[in-house]
């Protein structure tokens, strides 16, 4: 990846693990404007990535929920 891509998932890493932590869901946001700000690449890599990260929790906790469902029968 490139260097933009890597630290769009980076902060987009540490952002969702900060809403978890603080409970508040705004500090992504906040990151996105604060780096579009400066760099509207920067910020366009950043909320692609904060999607395909929200999309692979949705993904894995449907796994996880359809592994559950199967070995509870």
């Amino acid at each position: 990846m490139s260097y933009v891509d890597d630290t769009a998932l980076e902060l987009a890493q540490k952002a969702m693990a900060e809403a978890i932590a603080a409970g508040d869901e705004k500090i992504i946001d906040q990151i996105g404007e604060i780096v579009g700000a400066s760099s509207q690449s920067l910020q366009e890599s950043y909320l692609t990535f904060v999607r395909v990260l929200r999309a692979e929790e949705r993904a894995r906790n449907l796994l996880a929920e359809s592994a559950s469902k199967r070995t509870e029968t």
